[in-house]
């Protein structure tokens, strides 16, 4: 065999375990709907508020080991978290390349959305527990119901949040973690 079509060849495995790497990563999230867009529901943790994430003393980055061990070149957020509407436990990743290789213009508008500290209170209130408009009103940010309903039009435009039903708004299943990547990001 020549070595230009061993080279291939290996190229080639390397491809199919880094796909079988990345399948099984979304296996071990479990099912998810096309409701919840990568989010599923899970038991409820014990661990108090307070609790950092559970990380081996050996291995102050076992998730990032982890994840160059199981899928190399990927980028994931990850998260299990308590709302007011239940447990949720989502998790999406891609790989940098394909993240490099798209066009980055459709991502201001949502990231736009949240570039408000009228609408950024508005969604961690939202996340909090306060749902309905009257609970809305009463922030302090606010200095009129024609603003609370202009910034929360935007936010159900970019999908920030959702409206079930009249006056009543909620962060959808799928936006939760990817909202507390975000204040991470920001506040880092």
């Amino acid at each position: 065999m020549e070595a230009d079509e061993q080279n291939a060849i290996e190229r080639r495995l390397d491809e199919l375990e880094r796909e079988v790497a990345r399948l099984s990563a979304l296996a071990d999230a479990g099912p998810a709907t096309p409701a919840d867009a990568g989010s599923a529901a899970a038991p409820r943790a014990e661990a108090p508020d307070d609790a950092e994430p559970d990380a081996s003393a050996d291995d102050p980055l076992w998730f990032v080991n982890e994840l160059g061990r199981r899928a190399p070149g990927a980028v994931m957020m990850a998260g299990a978290v308590e709302t007011s509407a239940g447990p949720i436990r989502w998790q999406y990743g891609l790989y940098a390349e394909k993240l490099l290789s798209e066009d980055w213009s459709d991502l201001a508008r949502p990231l736009e959305a949240l570039g408000h500290p009228a609408r950024l209170e508005l969604v961690r209130q939202v996340m909090r527990g306060a749902h309905t408009t009257a609970e809305l009103l009463e922030l302090e940010h606010l200095a009129s119901s024609g603003q609370l309903y202009h910034h929360l039009r935007q936010l159900v435009t970019a999908g920030w949040l959702v409206s079930p039903r009249r006056g009543y708004y909620e962060v959808p299943g799928a936006r939760v973690v990817p909202l507390l990547v975000l204040t991470m990001i920001a506040s880092s």
